[in-house]
């Protein structure tokens, strides 16, 4: 039996109402670590910015106590873990792509990209090999290493390990820097003059991770330098200049207030061109998708490596948005970009 022109118009329909349908965009936010609460200031801006004539965002809060999607009037809906779904005023709600702005653990560690993976639905981040690798600095420096890529002097530690601050200092000099291994935002960093603070130090840092990394001070300017897929091609964003009115770049300099971020950066062009070419090879060389941003010392117009960033903050004055402004790029824009890039995966 031959389809008749109302049957013709029906597929036709369908076909077209799927094609133009918006797309569902979870924002995943909060996490398990000390940066939640910045995660959830960075999911809500993106939600603010994306375009709801292109998409229905909703935001996803991932805790340690609950998984909910919460609406606009702060009622929380459960999300099922089997699927990443919520039901929703009567509907079975799923989504096609995740907004991935949890800083720190699960989100920047590689542990939702393989969830998403296996459950496949695409998400802005990059995959979870390359999330877990980042997000643990040593391993990261020393992958980049025989790439030429120049990182401080470091001595690690793990929990339970004997305490030689004479064999640690004689390794990476005073002043140093201990770190927790894998954390962000500054949480548990300290920078040591003196032998006397090593040991104090080194317990603030087992607060937040039972890794340390401990690294030579490096006396230079500090650079941050995004690095996106933007429409197709990797694209490096104008370089930040980070002058910190602390002692280093800590908290307080990140989100309090005490630092100046000039974009772009005072450094001439040799410099310049030093630092965006290695940030580049960086996300070359580990296959990297979506947001990075590399953090720098520039010494004797040499920049030296001492982390990267695959969940950056998203605020509007966070440095990477800062930056994608500098070259032309709304935070509307910056969002949409990532998105369809995940669906094109």
């Amino acid at each position: 039996m031959f389809p008749t022109n109302y049957d013709i118009f029906v597929t036709l329909h369908n076909k077209l109402d799927t094609k133009f349908q918006m797309k569902k965009v979870a924002i995943i936010m909060g996490g398990y670590s000390s940066e939640y609460q910045i995660s959830l200031t960075s999911g809500n801006v993106v939600y603010q910015h994306l375009d709801k004539t292109k998409y229905e965002p909703y935001r996803v809060h991932i805790l340690k106590d609950k998984w909910v999607m919460v609406d606009a009037d702060e009622t929380e809906y459960k999300i099922n873990k089997d699927d990443f779904s919520v039901d929703y005023k009567g509907k079975h709600l799923t989504f096609d792509v995740v907004f991935n702005a949890i800083h720190g653990t699960p989100g920047e560690d590689g542990l939702i990209q393989a969830y998403l993976e296996l459950i496949n639905i695409p998400q802005t981040s990059c995959d979870y090999y390359q999330a877990a690798l980042t997000f643990n600095k040593r391993d990261l420096l020393s992958v980049l290493k025989p790439y030429g890529i120049k990182t401080a002097m470091s001595y690690y530690l793990n929990a339970g390990d004997p305490l030689d601050a004479e064999a640690i200092v004689k390794k990476v000099g005073l002043p140093c820097f201990v770190k927790p291994n894998r954390s962000g935002s500054s949480f548990g960093i300290s920078k040591v003059n003196e032998i006397e603070g090593l040991i104090p130090a080194i317990e603030t840092a087992y607060k937040e991770d039972n890794e340390i990394i401990i690294e030579s001070y490096l006396k230079g300017t500090e650079v941050s330098v995004g690095v996106i897929n933007y429409q197709g091609e990797i694209k490096v964003l104008p370089v930040t200049e980070i002058v910190s009115e602390n002692d280093f770049f800590d908290y307080e300099a990140k989100y309090l207030g005490k630092s100046q971020e000039i974009t772009p950066a005072r450094i001439d062009e040799e410099t310049w061109i030093k630092v965006t070419e290695t940030a580049k090879k960086a996300y070359e060389i580990l296959k990297m998708k979506g947001f990075s941003r590399s953090e720098f010392i520039i010494v004797n117009s040499e920049p030296f490596m001492l982390e990267m960033n695959t969940v950056p903050g998203m605020t509007t004055e966070s440095i990477l948005p800062q930056q994608a402004r500098e070259a032309g790029i709304s935070m509307s824009e910056l969002c949409e970009n990532a998105i369809e890039l995940a669906l094109k995966k």
